[in-house]
Order: structure tokens, then C-alpha cells, then sequence
């Protein structure tokens, strides 16, 4: 069983967990399909990653101006062991101040050399070796050196950032080998490892960020220092001078909190906001029609998160499966999302690099029910209560549920809590749930690290406490599959033990959508809905 998130994950996971709450409102247009492994068409175009959308040529980059971006939450921390380096919680602000390692490029669908000069491999797989570009210094001057990067990697393991649990269960040790150069030495072959440093503990930290008494200072090599920070109302970057890829172009950016997705889009129309950071499925297909931007499409953003623990009926396998044979993701999505989510029961649909020949569960009522009568016949529990938030996309999805597990012959009870932070302590703390809606992108560029975070016996953020040798060693042989076809091979199984054990209970995917007005030119993105600003301007 995994144990309880510490005090001072919880925040992060907070945020972790708000922007999985943008999942429950659908996040791309499509219609049912009806199939089994709910692999339907979607107006969106399931499985794009990239820049859309049609926009003027800007000419000659301009110095200066204010860029204002409305992410999807508000970032309380800019201490990347402290909340989630991901697009929609402070990934795109924390990327700014402290760069990155590596970052994705959907074009060439690799991981390129960002702060690093070059990232490879040797042939086994098993040592990474990681070359910094010459001169790079943080915003107090001091240089950015391979001893600072093995010091920010000791300090995220040590404060166990968010994906901490799976980089140490697979790296052996990180060493300078000389003030240029870091070794990565694996405990077995990690193809994804590269990804690892796009997000936490590719952002390095510089030594003099930790003051006394816990103080802490964000102090990176990023084009980009700290003006200001008011917790749920503004960000504000200034631009640095001196950073090592040249001067950026604007002067400053602004992170704005803006609520709701509709009112992004209106103030971009109106000229108040340049950029926002959009999950919502009408939103998506609103913004896009008017906006250029990046799309990214990822898997698993739906599932059930089902209590497994002892004392829950989840428990029991046969009450697990009932649940996943009673429940149809198609059925949810046109009661509960007006037909407009990406539905499906295969943790991989039929747009994704990693869709295999292994189809999910093709929801039954009367197996459903069988199975609900032979538990009921043993005396066992077969009362679920259902948790989700006091919104109305959450409160739409749960009477969906509760509706389809009474039809199975389960008695479905549902628990509202305030907010999603309530949810969350439900979720990771308290443990006093049977099922919930949840959610995590799994990215096609690295699908390990988020299925190890919800699937693996060790992982704090595996909400349902399901633990199983098994499923950890096909997690295993996900991670350390050489060739694609390997993986797909290793994915297919571990959809196998998913059928057959019903540790989640897959419903679907969705994309996350970053547009920006037509002045603005120069956005790199990465991934997970992360932007790169050191290169925009405003024209």
C-alpha cells in the first residue's frame, strides 16, 4: 500500500489534482463511438501534438512589452519540489526562471539540448552522459555547473519533488565527472529518461536559493527573474539581460488569474491577455477556430481511481471488475459531457503511438451484475460511495456513475466535498472513498513515468492503493523496452493485468490547448503544455 503524501507534497498534489479537475469538463470534441475499446473520431483530431492554426508571418522580432499569460491555476510556489513542472501548474512560469535541461520538440518528436549542450546515451542504455553549454551562469551570477546540477537533483530527491519516487527507483547514481559534464548511471535501461529532465529536475535550482529558516528564493538560469508574486492574483517576470542564449525580446511576463476558460478567450479577444492555457472542450474548440496556439493530445486524462484497500469493496478483484463492466465511458460522455470528451476503456486509443492489438474492457451489464449477485451471495460489501467536488462538471460525471452501478445491482451512494483540495486529502490522505473520477496526461513521448505514478505499489500518488508484484514488473518492462515495438509489446500487457484486475478503470483522453493572439511570435513549446518564452516577442 502506498503511504500517505507528506505535508508538504500536499500542496503540490493540490495543484496536481486542480488541473486534473479541468478533465472532468471534457477536453476535446468528439462524438460516440460505440466501439469497445472507445477509440471514436473526434472533431479535435485525437492525437495531435503541435502549432495550429493559421498566423501571419511577424517579421523582424521588437524588444520590449508585457506578455500576459492566464495559465490554469495560479502557482503558490515557485520551488519546483514544491508543486507540479508541469503546463497546468507552473511549469511554463517555473521553465522561465530556470530553463530546462531538455525540452520536447514535437516536430522531430525528440528531446533536444535546451540548457544542456548534449544528452546521450550509451549503447546498453544504462549511462546517460550530459554536456552543458559553456558560460551559463544563474541570475546571482554564480555558474551553472555540473556540481549545481547534481546539487538541484540531490535537493529534488531530498525534497521528494514530484516524479521523485521513479527517478530513484531507477537511477544508481548522479556524478561531475568534470564542471562540464554529468553521469547518469541507470539501474536498467530507460529509454524515456530524457523526459526527466524536461520537467522538475530539469529546472536547476541554483545553491543560493535555500536561505535560513526554510527560506527560499527562486534562482535559476532561465531569461527570467521574480518581480513579484501575489498567491492566486499575478506573476511578474522581468526579463534578464545576461542570459545565455542572448537577451530576451520582452521585457517582462505576467501570469494572471483568470477563472473560468470562456473569460480567457474573451479577454484575449479584447486584447486584456495575450495567451491561456485552455482543457475545457468548448473552450478548445472556440479558441481554435480564432487562435493559433499548441495542442497536445494525451492519454488516460479519465479514469476511475477505485479503492483497493482492505475494509473498501474495491477490494475484492470481482467487485473491481463489476465496476469496469457496469460503467460506460461512452454513456458518461454523451450524459455527462454532451458527447464532447475522447471516451474510451483502452488506456491507449487508436490515435496513439501505443494503441495495441489488446482492446480494453467492452462495458456488460449483465456480467456486471452476475459478478455483483456472487459477491452479494458471500455476504460482502457491494456499497460504493462515490467522492467528487461540489462543481457541476463533477456533480454530472458521479450521478452518471451512481446511475450505471445501481443498474449493476450495487448500492452507489455519492459524497460531495467542497472543493477539489477536499477531494484531494480524500484521494491521498484520507483514503475515505470507493470511487472517484481522476486523471493524468500520458504523454505518447513518454508514457513510463505517469503510468508508474498511478499504477506502481510504491507511488504516493497511486490514489486506489492497488498493489501488486506483478504489475510493477510489467511497469518495469514498460520502462526498459528498447524498440517501439517493445513497448507497445510491454503497454499491451500491462492493459492485459488492467482487464483482468481493474486496478483504474480507463474512460478516455483529452487534449490541453495553449492559444496565443496573432502579435505574438516566438513560442516554443515543449511539453505537457509547457512554453518556452526566451525567444517570444510581441509584434
Amino acid at each position: 500500500m502506498p503511504r500517505s503524501i507528506p505535508r508538504r507534497q500536499l500542496a503540490m498534489a493540490t495543484i496536481a489534482m486542480m488541473a486534473s479537475a479541468a478533465l472532468l469538463a471534457g477536453c476535446a470534441s468528439s462524438s460516440s463511438s460505440g466501439s469497445d475499446d472507445g477509440s471514436g473520431g473526434a472533431t479535435t483530431s485525437p492525437g495531435t501534438v503541435g502549432i495550429i492554426g493559421d498566423q501571419p508571418a511577424g517579421g523582424s522580432p521588437v524588444d520590449g512589452g508585457t506578455l500576459s499569460f492566464a495559465p490554469f491555476a495560479p502557482v503558490a510556489s515557485l520551488d519546483p519540489t514544491r508543486t507540479i513542472a508541469a503546463g497546468a501548474s507552473g511549469g511554463s512560469q517555473m521553465a522561465a526562471i530556470y530553463d530546462v535541461l531538455m525540452r520536447w520538440d514535437s516536430g522531430t518528436e525528440k528531446y533536444v539540448p535546451q540548457l544542456a549542450e548534449s544528452f546521450t546515451s550509451s549503447d546498453d542504455h544504462l549511462s546517460w552522459t550530459l554536456k552543458l553549454r559553456d558560460g551559463i551562469k544563474f541570475s546571482d551570477g554564480t555558474e551553472l555547473n555540473a556540481d549545481a546540477v547534481v546539487s538541484s537533483t540531490n535537493r529534488y530527491n531530498q525534497n521528494r519533488g514530484s516524479g521523485s519516487e521513479v527517478f530513484q527507483a531507477g537511477v544508481q547514481s548522479v556524478e561531475a565527472t568534470d564542471p562540464s559534464t554529468v553521469v547518469y548511471t541507470l539501474k536498467q535501461p530507460w529509454p524515456e529518461f530524457p523526459s526527466q529532465l524536461s520537467f522538475g529536475y530539469g529546472m536547476i535550482v541554483a545553491p543560493s536559493s535555500d536561505g535560513p529558516d526554510n527560506a527560499f528564493t527562486p534562482i535559476g538560469a532561465g531569461p527570467f527573474t521574480l518581480t513579484k508574486l501575489t498567491p492566486g492574483t499575478e506573476l511578474l517576470l522581468t526579463a534578464r539581460a545576461d542570459y545565455w542564449n542572448g537577451a530576451p525580446h520582452l521585457a517582462e511576463l505576467k501570469f494572471v488569474d483568470i477563472l473560468g476558460d470562456q473569460p480567457k478567450i474573451d479577454a484575449m479577444k479584447a486584447g486584456g491577455i495575450h495567451m491561456a492555457y485552455l482543457r475545457n472542450a468548448d473552450s478548445v474548440d472556440t479558441a481554435k477556430a480564432d487562435f493559433p496556439g499548441y495542442i497536445e493530445t494525451d492519454s488516460m486524462m479519465d479514469f476511475g481511481a477505485v479503492n483497493s484497500r482492505e475494509g473498501h469493496p474495491g477490494a475484492d478483484v470481482r467487485v473491481r471488475k463489476a465496476m469496469a463492466l457496469a460503467i460506460d465511458p461512452d454513456v458518461m460522455n454523451e450524459r455527462g459531457r454532451d458527447g464532447k470528451g475522447i471516451p474510451g476503456t483502452a488506456m491507449f486509443l487508436d490515435w496513439s503511438k501505443w494503441h495495441n492489438d489488446v482492446a480494453g474492457i467492452t462495458p456488460n451489464l449483465d456480467e456486471a451484475r452476475a459478478l455483483v449477485e456472487e459477491v452479494q451471495a458471500e455476504g460482502l460489501d457491494t456499497h460504493i460511495k462515490i467522492v467528487s467536488a461540489q462543481v457541476p462538471a463533477s456533480q454530472a460525471m458521479a450521478l452518471v456513475e451512481q446511475s450505471m452501478l445501481q443498474s449493476a445491482g450495487f448500492t452507489a451512494d455519492i459524497e460531495y466535498v467542497a472543493n477539489f483540495t477536499d477531494l484531494l486529502k480524500t484521494l491521498f490522505v484520507t483514503y475515505d472513498f470507493d470511487l472517484a473520477l481522476s486523471g493524468t496526461p500520458v504523454p505518447d513521448a513518454a508514457p513510463f513515468g505517469r503510468l508508474f505514478s498511478i499504477l506502481n505499489s510504491t507511488s504516493s500518488t497511486n490514489s486506489g492503493g492497488y498493489a501488486d508484484p506483478k504489475m510493477d514488473q510489467l511497469l518495469e518492462d514498460v520502462k526498459s523496452a528498447i524498440t517501439d515495438d517493445e513497448k507497445r509489446t510491454a503497454l499491451a500487457a500491462v492493459q492485459t493485468e488492467v482487464n483482468e484486475k481493474a486496478p483504474i478503470l480507463a474512460w478516455g483522453a483529452g487534449t490541453n490547448f495553449v492559444p496565443w493572439t496573432n502579435n505574438v511570435h516566438g513560442v516554443v513549446p515543449s511539453q505537457d503544455g509547457i512554453v518556452l518564452f526566451d525567444k517570444a516577442w510581441i509584434e
